[in-house]
């Protein structure tokens, strides 16, 4: 049976991936507090910075789901292959 190789997450990867979505989410609400506009205007651009954060979450959930759907299906056909290999004997003969 063959092993697939997968790919690993350094900790240091995760922790600039996580502090990158923070510092941005960050800025980005400051800035629409401390922006000069009327408030409708700055609520307008927080529900539009709202929407893309939860929508790309979204996203990478989806993403993530059809790979590991593809990832169990790829294995139950290589389970299925190994044991059809298994069970296949070319010398047995019939009578």
């Amino acid at each position: 049976m063959s092993k697939s190789i997968q790919p690993q997450q350094t900790a240091a990867f995760y922790a600039q991936a996580v502090a990158s979505f923070g510092i941005s989410l960050t800025a980005m609400t400051v800035a629409l507090i401390y922006l000069p506009a009327q408030p409708w205007v700055r609520a307008f651009l927080a529900l539009g910075l709202l929407y893309t954060v939860t929508s790309t979450v979204v996203l990478c959930k989806v993403v993530r789901d059809r790979q590991e759907l593809s990832d169990v299906t790829t294995r139950v056909d290589q389970a299925r292959l190994d044991k059809l290999l298994t069970e296949h004997d070319p010398f047995r003969v019939d009578s």
